[in-house]
Protein backbone atom coordinates (compact mmCIF):
# COMPACT_ATOMS: atom_id res chain seq x y z
CA UNK A 1 0.00 0.00 0.00
CA UNK A 2 2.89 2.35 0.81
CA UNK A 3 4.27 1.85 -2.72
CA UNK A 4 0.88 2.77 -4.15
CA UNK A 5 0.86 6.01 -2.11
CA UNK A 6 4.35 6.75 -3.39
CA UNK A 7 3.30 6.12 -6.97
CA UNK A 8 0.21 8.32 -6.66
CA UNK A 9 2.06 11.20 -5.00
CA UNK A 10 4.89 10.84 -7.56
CA UNK A 11 2.43 11.13 -10.44
CA UNK A 12 0.78 14.16 -8.85
CA UNK A 13 4.16 15.77 -8.21
CA UNK A 14 5.26 15.09 -11.80
CA UNK A 15 2.01 16.60 -13.10
CA UNK A 16 2.58 19.71 -10.97
CA UNK A 17 6.21 19.97 -12.16
CA UNK A 18 4.99 19.89 -15.75
CA UNK A 19 2.07 22.26 -15.14
CA UNK A 20 4.33 24.80 -13.41
CA UNK A 21 6.73 24.52 -16.37
CA UNK A 22 9.69 24.00 -14.04
CA UNK A 23 11.01 21.13 -16.15
CA UNK A 24 11.68 23.51 -19.04
CA UNK A 25 15.31 24.20 -19.80
CA UNK A 26 14.77 27.98 -19.97
CA UNK A 27 13.30 27.92 -16.43
CA UNK A 28 16.25 25.86 -15.18
CA UNK A 29 18.73 28.26 -16.76
CA UNK A 30 16.81 31.28 -15.41
CA UNK A 31 16.97 29.83 -11.90
CA UNK A 32 20.70 29.16 -12.16
CA UNK A 33 21.24 32.74 -13.39
CA UNK A 34 18.90 34.14 -10.67
CA UNK A 35 16.71 35.90 -13.25
CA UNK A 36 13.64 33.63 -13.10
CA UNK A 37 12.49 32.43 -9.69
CA UNK A 38 9.74 30.09 -10.98
CA UNK A 39 11.63 27.00 -9.80
CA UNK A 40 12.56 28.61 -6.48
CA UNK A 41 8.92 29.58 -5.89
CA UNK A 42 7.80 26.05 -6.77
CA UNK A 43 10.36 24.51 -4.39
CA UNK A 44 9.47 26.87 -1.56
CA UNK A 45 5.76 26.19 -2.08
CA UNK A 46 6.43 22.45 -1.97
CA UNK A 47 8.52 22.76 1.19
CA UNK A 48 5.92 24.92 2.96
CA UNK A 49 3.04 22.57 2.12
CA UNK A 50 5.09 19.51 3.08
CA UNK A 51 6.23 21.10 6.34
CA UNK A 52 2.71 22.03 7.44
CA UNK A 53 1.27 18.69 6.28
CA UNK A 54 3.98 16.59 7.92
CA UNK A 55 3.73 18.27 11.30
CA UNK A 56 -0.07 18.24 11.16
CA UNK A 57 -0.01 14.49 10.53
CA UNK A 58 2.57 14.09 13.30
CA UNK A 59 0.46 16.04 15.80
CA UNK A 60 -2.60 13.98 14.86
CA UNK A 61 -0.56 10.83 15.59
CA UNK A 62 -0.85 9.55 12.02
CA UNK A 63 2.89 9.56 11.30
CA UNK A 64 6.11 9.33 13.24
CA UNK A 65 9.09 11.43 12.20
CA UNK A 66 12.38 9.71 11.54
CA UNK A 67 14.95 12.48 11.91
CA UNK A 68 18.23 11.77 10.16
CA UNK A 69 21.50 13.08 11.60
CA UNK A 70 22.79 16.39 10.29
CA UNK A 71 26.31 15.80 8.99
CA UNK A 72 27.74 18.97 7.50
CA UNK A 73 30.55 17.24 5.57
CA UNK A 74 28.11 15.08 3.64
CA UNK A 75 25.63 17.91 3.11
CA UNK A 76 28.27 20.29 1.77
CA UNK A 77 29.95 17.72 -0.50
CA UNK A 78 26.59 16.40 -1.75
CA UNK A 79 25.33 19.95 -2.37
CA UNK A 80 28.42 20.82 -4.38
CA UNK A 81 28.12 17.69 -6.53
CA UNK A 82 24.38 18.29 -7.00
CA UNK A 83 24.95 21.94 -7.96
CA UNK A 84 27.75 21.16 -10.40
CA UNK A 85 25.63 18.48 -12.07
CA UNK A 86 22.63 20.80 -12.30
CA UNK A 87 24.80 23.56 -13.73
CA UNK A 88 26.35 21.30 -16.39
CA UNK A 89 23.16 19.55 -17.42
CA UNK A 90 20.54 22.22 -16.88
CA UNK A 91 18.24 19.81 -15.05
CA UNK A 92 18.09 18.66 -11.46
CA UNK A 93 17.27 14.97 -10.84
CA UNK A 94 13.50 15.39 -10.55
CA UNK A 95 13.19 17.69 -13.52
CA UNK A 96 15.35 15.45 -15.72
CA UNK A 97 12.85 12.61 -15.21
CA UNK A 98 10.00 15.00 -16.04
CA UNK A 99 11.82 16.34 -19.09
CA UNK A 100 12.37 12.79 -20.35
CA UNK A 101 8.64 12.19 -19.85
CA UNK A 102 8.02 15.18 -22.14
CA UNK A 103 10.27 13.64 -24.77
CA UNK A 104 13.43 15.69 -24.22
CA UNK A 105 16.06 13.02 -24.61
CA UNK A 106 18.94 15.19 -23.43
CA UNK A 107 17.58 14.54 -19.94
CA UNK A 108 18.76 10.93 -20.22
CA UNK A 109 22.23 12.25 -19.30
CA UNK A 110 20.85 13.48 -15.98
CA UNK A 111 19.19 10.17 -15.25
CA UNK A 112 22.38 8.29 -16.16
CA UNK A 113 24.29 10.72 -13.95
CA UNK A 114 21.98 9.89 -11.03
CA UNK A 115 22.51 6.17 -11.52
CA UNK A 116 26.29 6.48 -11.90
CA UNK A 117 26.42 8.85 -8.92
CA UNK A 118 24.43 6.42 -6.77
CA UNK A 119 26.75 3.56 -7.76
CA UNK A 120 29.86 5.64 -7.05
CA UNK A 121 28.43 6.69 -3.69
CA UNK A 122 27.72 3.06 -2.79
CA UNK A 123 31.31 2.14 -3.66
CA UNK A 124 32.79 5.14 -1.81
CA UNK A 125 30.52 4.81 1.23
CA UNK A 126 32.82 2.64 3.38
CA UNK A 127 35.64 5.18 3.08
CA UNK A 128 33.33 8.18 3.40
CA UNK A 129 31.76 6.69 6.52
CA UNK A 130 35.10 7.15 8.29
CA UNK A 131 35.88 10.59 6.84
CA UNK A 132 33.41 12.99 5.18
CA UNK A 133 30.39 11.49 6.94
CA UNK A 134 31.91 12.27 10.34
CA UNK A 135 32.75 15.92 9.67
CA UNK A 136 30.37 18.25 11.46
CA UNK A 137 28.07 15.54 12.84
CA UNK A 138 25.43 17.54 14.73
CA UNK A 139 23.24 14.54 15.47
CA UNK A 140 19.48 14.28 15.02
CA UNK A 141 18.44 17.91 15.39
CA UNK A 142 15.58 20.10 14.23
CA UNK A 143 15.16 23.88 14.33
CA UNK A 144 12.49 23.70 17.05
CA UNK A 145 14.82 21.59 19.23
CA UNK A 146 17.79 23.89 18.69
CA UNK A 147 15.73 27.00 19.42
CA UNK A 148 13.70 25.41 22.20
CA UNK A 149 10.41 26.48 20.63
CA UNK A 150 7.19 24.74 19.67
CA UNK A 151 7.40 23.55 16.05
CA UNK A 152 4.29 25.55 15.06
CA UNK A 153 6.03 28.81 16.00
CA UNK A 154 8.92 27.93 13.68
CA UNK A 155 6.52 26.80 10.95
CA UNK A 156 4.54 30.07 11.21
CA UNK A 157 7.74 32.13 10.93
CA UNK A 158 8.94 30.13 7.92
CA UNK A 159 5.54 30.31 6.19
CA UNK A 160 5.35 34.08 6.72
CA UNK A 161 8.94 34.44 5.48
CA UNK A 162 8.11 32.36 2.41
CA UNK A 163 5.05 34.46 1.62
CA UNK A 164 7.04 37.67 2.00
CA UNK A 165 9.72 36.26 -0.29
CA UNK A 166 7.05 35.37 -2.89
CA UNK A 167 5.73 38.92 -2.71
CA UNK A 168 9.23 40.35 -3.16
CA UNK A 169 9.85 38.07 -6.17
CA UNK A 170 6.59 39.22 -7.74
CA UNK A 171 7.39 42.91 -7.16
CA UNK A 172 10.78 42.38 -8.82
CA UNK A 173 9.19 40.50 -11.72
CA UNK A 174 11.07 37.32 -10.90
Amino acid sequence: MMLLYGLITGIIFGFLLQKARVIRYDKQLGALRLIDMTIVKFMISTILVAMVGTYLLKDLGLVKLSIKPTILGGVILGGLIFGIGWGFLGYCPGTSAGALGEGRYDAIWGILGMLVGAALYAEAYPGMKKTVLTWGDLGKITFPQVLGLNHWIIIAIIVIGGLLLFRWFEKKGL
